[in-house]
């Protein structure tokens, strides 16, 4: 008798096969049967030995059915029908025909009758338990783990791929059951997301499609995630900015100075930073005036030390938000060079984790792992350091309670040959490295000064920072300062000279700064994902944000794909390392505006909700009852929308470049177009000036049509076009001498195509 592995890829049932003891041929499903003929090339293929037979899912293999499978007459979609909520249980399909052939290899092992049992080894979590799960009943009509299974089935669980954590995996295999609690929240999760993005997207489209343009695809997750992006941008467009004044002041000894209010510097309800703002230029000359040529003096000096300790290990969302904030990486970038390091380098632990911390039982590896980064040059000091500690500082670092399925992300105990890294591999290496290393040393310790000079009645204050110790901070190249002057980027590193309380100081020049208050900023993916994490809450302290995650958007394997389907559905866009709305994009918003759906608090308290089902404390049917009646509540909503109102703005560019001098024509919006008003009919063209929305596949927003008209080409380099062959590439838009919209493609490959005509 034989054990089934089932994997969830095939590099990743090869990695098991090198792993295991025996011979393994590769093998197809023609030779199981001496009467089977060989299709091609291109029949599924499995591993087999003397005792394990291998095969893999390629990810999700079935999938389930659209509403036409249970009723023919849900094919067509009408308001009437909604909410569709299959009467007898939801049914699974084939994917697509590829996934068809791989799950008749499967199917044919899982019936054989050498198989006594089987082995899930799709990747530990809830989206492989679902892979799994979905498989195993598609092909025995039952869940994996009911009674009446026809095949027992245990668990392998490992958060590494090399060998040894593979083997020492197949020896501490978990009972199938005691998966039950994850696989349970997997299908509520899966159940959940189709009841809302099939009956909302059905009843939005209905109703809003003509406004909208096309399908108007909603989401559980996708949709509270473009609602964070469109409020950010209303509140950048309704933002009046304030003016204000500084005035600094420069002294002998040579140091500066700012001037600030010590009232409001000690009033709670101040912001931070406001102490140094004068709301009128008149006062601000005034105070000028004031000090010019005066003498002060220092009124206080006060010293403190400071310390700062190592940020916690990275989990996949923390290590997304760097790689944005650092290289410019977009969370899908980060995570499929993640993936790699773990799959085929074999050099960093289960990328897709949600845990910031180690559990205790891999203290024992914490040493040897360092030890493996002795020998990469850029790591071989700080690892060294680590070797010589007696005892490794692991209150920050291990802790079992909040160690899940899954423990932080750091390097695995084995050699790791650089060389062999893409770019992105080693970059994404290169953060998860230092961070374990830094996580051992000391924190880094800093002097802050803080002088306030006293010059007639008017208070300057001036801060100073040095690093005494570097600590973890050496690990990623900063020193202590040799002599006061940090090397650090900081706007309160100030080198200041030796000065004393009640030391007399000349003013050697004043000026006054006039300023304006600036709009928040728009979300990057860093900032995204760190929302996404908080269901929208602005919170800046990483272990409090660490504490808000299981009320997060979605979950860190899932929020990378949420973004690139924003972008895909043409709701967002890139904008050089911002995210934007499109007009689509906060259409479908306004037309949702008072719908729950579009609520961060309310889909993280669903996420809250799928965590309790996985750890035992809820049940599946009740979270997806809760499910249906909020669908249900979201249908009537959507229907009962006024269709005036979701009329959408049409913007108004200005005078038309090719006519508005001579007639005042102007620049208007329509549902195709950027157009002169002179266009009447096609009869009367007027002066045919006309920028097309839809441009090699990409939407062209306002704001784009705006700087093509006022620039002549666009500021960014932008992203989401598409060639004749579907192929994505980056271009700057310019407008030719001719009115015509042409590509300009970014250095080695500059060259000119025309556009899309419409």
């Amino acid at each position: 008798m034989k054990t089934l592995i089932i994997a969830e890829k095939p590099s990743v049932g090869r990695d098991i096969a090198g792993a295991l003891d025996g011979v393994f041929q590769n093998r197809t499903l023609a030779d199981l049967s001496p009467k089977a003929k060989k299709s091609g090339k291109d029949d599924p293929t499995f591993l087999e030995s003397d005792d394990y037979v291998i095969t893999w899912a390629v990810g999700h293999l079935v999938q389930l059915a659209e509403p036409e499978e249970y009723d023919e007459k849900w094919k067509k979609w009408r308001m009437a029908d909604l909410p569709i909520v299959p009467p007898d249980g939801f049914k699974l399909v084939p994917r697509d025909a590829k996934s068809k052939k791989q799950l008749k290899l499967v199917a044919t092992l899982l019936n054989r009758e050498d198989i006594e049992h089987v082995i899930n080894a799709c990747d530990a979590g809830r989206e492989g338990e679902l892979i799994f799960a979905y498989l195993y009943e598609s092909v025995f009509g039952v869940a994996p783990n009911s009674p009446d299974a026809p095949k027992p089935v245990e668990r392998l669980w490992i958060s590494s791929m090399t060998k040894q954590a593979i083997r020492e995996g197949f020896g501490k295999l978990r009972p199938g059951e005691q998966l039950q609690p994850l696989e349970s929240a997997a299908r509520a999760r899966s159940e959940a997301d189709w009841l809302v993005g099939m009956n909302a997207t059905r009843a939005a489209t209905i109703r809003g499609r003509a406004w909208v343009g096309g399908v108007v695809s909603l989401g559980r997750v996708q949709t509270p995630t473009l609602a964070i992006i469109v409020r950010r941008e209303r509140e950048i467009q309704a933002f009046v900015p304030v003016p204000y004044w500084l005035v600094h002041g420069s002294f002998d000894p040579r140091y500066e100075g700012l001037w600030f209010d010590p009232l409001k510097a000690d009033d709670k309800d101040t912001p931070t930073g406001q102490e140094t703002w004068l709301k009128e230029a008149e006062r601000a000359e005034e105070i000028v005036a004031k000090v010019s040529g005066k003498t002060g003096t220092v009124e206080s000096v006060e010293r403190k030390e400071q310390s700062q300790s190592a940020p916690l290990l990275y989990d996949l969302t923390s290590l997304q938000r760097d790689a944005n904030s650092r290289f410019g990486f977009s969370a899908r970038r980060t995570l499929q060079a993640a993936q790699s390091l773990y799959e085929g380098k074999k050099a960093i632990t289960y990328p897709r984790t949600n845990s910031r911390y180690l559990s205790g039982d891999l203290v024992p590896q914490l040493k040897p792992t360092a030890e493996t980064l002795v020998d990469v040059p850029d790591y071989e000091t700080a690892a060294r350091f680590v070797m010589r500690l007696d005892k490794l500082p692991l209150g920050r670092v291990v802790n079992d309670a909040k160690v899940d399925d899954h423990h932080a992300i750091i390097p695995t105990d084995v050699p790791h040959d650089l060389s062999t890294f893409s770019p992105d591999e080693r970059r994404i290496f290169d953060l998860v490295a230092r961070r374990f290393l830094a996580v051992f040393h000391p924190p880094a310790r800093y002097a802050r000064t803080e002088v306030v000079t006293l010059v007639e009645e008017e208070r300057f204050r001036t801060r100073g920072k040095v690093t005494l110790e570097a600590g973890w901070r050496g690990v990623y190249g900063v020193e202590a300062d040799a002599n006061g002057k940090t090397k650090e980027e900081d706007p309160e590193s100030a080198e200041l000279p030796p000065l004393e309380k009640g030391q007399e100081v000349k003013v050697v020049s004043a000026e006054s700064e006039a300023k304006e208050t600036r709009p928040p900023a728009r979300y990057t993916e860093a900032t995204l994902l760190s929302a996404m994490e908080t269901a929208g809450k602005l919170i800046d302290d990483e272990e409090l944000r660490d504490a808000m995650k299981e009320r997060g958007l979605g979950t860190p394997a899932t929020r990378a794909e949420t973004i690139e389907t924003l972008i895909r559905r043409e709701y967002i866009e890139r904008v050089g390392k911002d995210l934007a709305p499109t007009p689509k994009g906060l259409q479908v918003i306004t037309m949702l505006e008072e719908n729950k759906l579009t609520s961060p608090e309310l889909t993280g308290d669903w996420e809250k909700r799928l965590g309790d089902i996985e750890h035992g404390k809820g049940q599946k049917d009740d979270f997806i009852q809760g499910i249906a009646d909020f669908t249900k509540s979201t249908v009537e909503a959507i229907a009962a929308l006024d269709k005036e109102k979701l009329r959408p703005e049409r913007v108004e560019l200005g005078p038309c470049p090719r006519c508005g001098a001579e007639t005042g024509e102007i620049i208007r919006e329509n549902s195709k177009a950027y157009g002169c008003t002179s266009w009447k009919s096609r009869e009367e063209t007027g002066c045919g000036f006309v920028i097309w929305k839809r441009v090699a596949g990409r939407t062209l927003t306002p704001e784009v049509a705006r700087q093509l008209i006022d620039e002549g080409k666009t500021k960014e380099v932008l992203s989401g076009f598409r060639s004749k062959a579907g192929k994505p590439f980056r271009a700057r838009l310019v407008l030719n001498d001719e009115g015509k919209v042409e590509f300009e493609f970014p250095a080695r490959t500059r060259s000119k195509e025309p556009a899309a005509t419409e």
